[in-house]
């Protein structure tokens, strides 16, 4: 069925181009949009303005912020010495939602991927370098914490910075991957698995 208005097609169209959206889902959106007062809508066209207005790129970390440096990298209570490598931003919100991990953070944008013709060059990866060699020397960078995707790509990521870092002297470690809690093993894939038995911890 062809819709009638131009201006509610467009909206279907545009809500479609958005990560993991299909166009029934757009045009459910675009129908409950439809439906709102104007100042609604208003106020949700003037947010999504801002991302591009407000919203900058911290130089330190890489991470987006309101703020240049980040309020990450500026609170003097966080760990200098822990180095978290992460692929993208929303990597390094998860980690912060679990209240568990008080160092810095580095967002590398991507990960090395020859099939999309990602390289080192693409990456934030001399700024990586930058951060361990420059750092002062009353706050080194002693660890780094790979924290990438366990898939080919994050996997062939986190070998080549090990090779980049260790020779600066810092110890290379990367965050355990084994099985979710609740699940079956019948459920577990070999590679998850098998690494689960290699990273085994003491009960």
């Amino acid at each position: 069925m062809k819709i009638t208005s131009e201006a509610l097609e467009r909206a279907i169209e545009e809500l479609a181009k958005l990560p993991g959206t299909g166009r029934k889902s757009a045009r459910r959106m675009a129908l409950h949009l439809l439906k709102q007062p104007e100042s609604s809508l208003q106020e949700l066209a003037s947010a999504v303005l801002s991302l591009k207005t407000q919203v900058k790129v911290c130089a330190t970390c890489g991470t987006f912020s309101d703020t240049d440096p980040c309020a990450i990298c500026e609170n003097p209570k966080r760990a200098t010495g822990q180095l978290c490598v992460v692929e993208e931003f929303q990597d390094m919100y998860f980690i912060e939602q679990t209240h568990q991990f008080q160092g810095q953070y580095h967002v590398l944008n991507g990960v090395l991927s020859p099939m999309n013709q990602i390289g080192p060059d693409e990456l934030r990866l001399k700024e990586l370098i930058q951060r361990i060699s420059q750092a002062a020397p009353e706050t080194p960078v002693k660890e780094v914490i790979l924290a990438l995707n366990p898939d080919a790509e994050g996997e062939a990521t986190s070998y080549y910075i090990q090779k980049l870092v260790e020779p600066l002297g810092v110890t290379v470690t990367r965050i355990a991957y084994g099985i979710p809690m609740g699940t079956d093993l019948e459920y577990i894939d070999d590679a998850t698995l098998t690494r689960a038995f290699s990273n085994r911890t003491a009960f």
